[in-house]
């Protein structure tokens, strides 16, 4: 059995929840989900230019948590713009 999932300081409330390939109709586009840690994890080292170890702190998890998540984050994104799949932001 699994660790339960430590609870995460999650700030970030995007205003768009959805990113597709223009000229395709959603219905026809099979879909990404990126999960709102990554997000966040994403907004913080990217955009906020924090290290590992400060946006780890922020979001009140590990490092190496912290590095998982975001790889995790660049791998979806990666396929969601390299295969032409929606790209949805968990709520």
């Amino acid at each position: 059995m699994p660790r339960p999932k430590k609870n995460r300081r999650l700030n970030f409330r995007p205003s768009v929840y959805y990113f597709k390939p223009a000229g395709i109709p959603l219905r026809e586009l099979k879909e990404i989900i990126l999960e709102h840690d990554e997000l966040e994890a994403l907004k913080l080292h990217d955009v906020d230019g924090l290290e590992h170890i400060a946006a780890a702190k922020k979001m009140n998890i590990s490092q190496s948590t912290f590095t998982r998540i975001l790889n995790k984050a660049y791998k979806n994104l990666a396929e969601g713009i390299i295969h032409g799949k929606a790209i949805r932001i968990e709520k």
